[in-house]
């Protein structure tokens, strides 16, 4: 390891020197304690004549030991080692040395003796890592008085211990702010009585009625709940801590998971998208990184909320050219905006169109020649499309066979369009248009899959459905928001609704991956994911105790249907009390949906 002393801050030297002279220190108190005063007055001559090598030899051994480079302020384990480490290697080369002088013709006898070899050791160890841990502990005591000057807010933390240490040591070094740790909530029952940094484990998160009131009672106010990643795992039941912690009157805040990267070590708000009850699909993403890399790729709808994240995971994933078609003006150039902040190597473009201009959309696609094609635009809100239906046909059907045709005709090796978990059996406009476009683009699929030689690769059409998609445009999070800062009522569609949530950055990386499973030479068919139920009703009741307005809106099913591997859709029963009205609601929504698709093929041959 090369050294160059140019690179030496003022502050490298004088750690240096510190340590030079603690070494020089450590060598003559040894020999003090040793050798009491006597001793070291017999000594000192040829002591003295030893020691200045001495310290050059123990300054190289500090160099390239690095304790040159430890920040004091943040000493730690690996400090300590390093020290103990410089020290050992010194006092085996005093030990060395000490064979060499009680050669006759040097020094004739042992001049530092075994004993005197440890006691310097312990010694050595003492006055390097002496100032240092003083000194971490001077600017731990000052940063706990400032905290303790500007009024921080006294509060719990709520998650498992390793978690809670991260915080702690923020609040330590300055990182965190205005916030006072006064108890530590963890669900291991060995941990109960313990105390992490000088912070004590008071109970569980049950416990949190009984510790806020007996904080209280001595005098300690406490107004927050820090719930850490732990605390928001699925079979932690946040939704039912968050709930207590609202009864208490108690603000609540997440220490972000460092795991996914992107989001800074600072407390921020618990959302909605935080309490999703269940775990997160796991994504294979070395494998999106590898089918998308060095791909030149078009998003239709990229200024939309599943667009647009679509789009910052092609260029994370390594694309090599982006087009981004969107038909407003403001999402364009918000999403271009977003997309150059990444100072990524794609090259990317955004282009105003319409997917309803047939002519438009050839003429881009033609010109850009993508690899892949993604098509996002469509029109989704159930209500207004079911007061102007032709819009929605305009868009969602003749739009998609439009980019389909588009990108057949300049040769792309897949296109992926976004449909919704309403297209089957549908019953509602956005429903059946989007149905009949995967029914499009299936035929497509068929009809190239039919033609191609045995040698050649088809182009795929996948369709990917999408159930209730949190933090989206037009998703029912911003609502609830909106509703619970007002101070309610909550108002879900129906009691018995059931919605399958997932997180758009999920959405978005199951929409890549099912373009990289299509395109894959082993495989064939389309890829299915999974969500379990997390229903409105379910998650609005556990997490806000608040009352509730129920009514269902025209052309919204109470349960939503899913494919199934290996049969055909099924439906989820209706859970009332008894079969007969469970029966009747079946019969009923059998003969909407007859009667949906036969007012769909009517409008269709209407528009045609």
């Amino acid at each position: 390891m090369m050294i160059r002393l140019s690179t030496f801050t003022t502050r490298m030297w004088l750690i240096l020197v510190h340590d030079l002279l603690a070494t020089a220190a450590a060598v003559v108190a040894t020999f003090f304690i040793r050798f009491e005063e006597a001793g070291l007055v017999e000594r000192w001559r040829f002591l003295a004549i030893l020691l200045p090598g001495f310290l050059v030899y123990a300054g190289f051994i500090y160099v390239f030991s690095g304790l040159y480079r430890a920040k004091w302020r943040f000493t730690s384990l690996p400090d300590l080692f390093n020290i103990v480490r410089a020290a050992t290697v010194l006092a085996a080369t005093l030990l060395a040395l000490d064979y060499v002088l009680v050669a006759p013709n040097v020094y004739g006898t042992f001049f530092f003796g075994k004993i005197t070899i440890v006691l310097y050791w312990l010694l050595q160890i003492a006055f390097l890592s002496g100032p240092r841990i003083a000194y971490r502990y001077f600017r731990y005591a000052r940063t706990l008085q400032h905290a303790k000057a500007r009024d921080s807010t006294p509060m719990l933390v709520l998650g498992r211990t390793a978690d809670v240490d991260v915080l702690l040591r923020a609040i330590e070094s300055g990182a965190v702010t205005k916030i006072q740790p006064v108890g530590i909530l963890s669900p291991s029952l060995a941990d109960r009585g313990q105390a992490i940094r000088g912070i004590s484990v008071v109970g569980g998160p049950d416990d949190l009625e009984s510790v806020v009131a007996e904080l209280s009672k001595r005098g300690t106010n406490v107004t927050r709940l820090v719930l850490t990643p732990s605390a928001l795992a699925p079979e932690a039941k946040p939704e039912t801590i968050l709930m207590r912690a609202r009864r208490l009157g108690l603000a609540t805040s997440r220490l972000p998971s460092l795991d996914d990267g992107g989001e800074a070590l600072r407390l921020a708000p618990v959302n909605v998208e935080d309490l999703l009850l269940r775990p997160k699909v796991r994504i294979d993403y070395r494998r999106l990184e590898t089918f998308v890399r060095d791909k030149s790729i078009i998003v239709t709808g990229g200024g939309g909320s599943i667009g647009a994240e679509i789009c910052d995971r092609i260029v994370t994933f390594g694309a090599a050219r982006l087009l981004v078609i969107e038909n407003s003006e403001p999402a364009l150039h918000a999403v271009l905006e977003m997309l150059m902040a990444k100072q990524s190597k794609a090259k990317i473009e955004g282009r105003l169109a319409d997917v309803r201009d047939r002519a438009r959309i050839l003429h881009l696609m033609n010109a850009f020649r993508p690899d892949i094609v993604f098509h996002a635009a469509a029109l989704k809100h159930v209500p207004l499309l079911e007061r102007d239906w032709q819009e929605g046909v305009k868009t969602n059907v003749f739009g998609s066979v439009n980019v389909a045709d588009a990108a057949a005709a300049v040769g792309a090796a897949a296109m992926v369009m976004i449909s919704t978990d309403k297209a089957i059996e549908p019953v509602s406009v956005l429903g059946a248009s989007k149905r009949f476009a995967e029914m499009y683009c299936q035929a497509l699929d068929n009809d190239f899959a039919r033609r191609a030689a045995a040698h050649e690769r088809p182009m795929r059409l996948i369709a990917v459905r999408f159930g209730n998609v949190l933090a989206s445009n037009g998703s029912v999070v911003p609502k609830f928001k909106a509703q619970i800062e007002a101070g309610g009522p909550l108002t879900v569609t129906h009691p018995e609704m059931v919605r399958y949530f997932m997180t758009i950055r999920e959405a978005c990386d199951l929409v890549v991956t099912s373009a990289s499973h299509a395109l894959d030479k082993d495989r064939r068919g389309g890829l299915r994911a999974q969500h379990g139920p997390t229903g409105e009703d379910r998650r609005s009741r556990r997490a806000i105790d608040q009352a509730f307005r129920p009514g269902t809106r025209p052309r919204h099913r109470h349960h939503l249907h899913r494919h199934q591997a290996g049969r055909a859709p099924t439906r989820n029963p209706v859970r009332t009390r008894r079969a007969d009205r469970a029966n009747r609601h079946r019969r009923h929504r059998r003969s909407q949906a007859r009667q949906s698709i036969a007012r769909g093929d009517a409008r269709l041959a209407c528009c045609a």
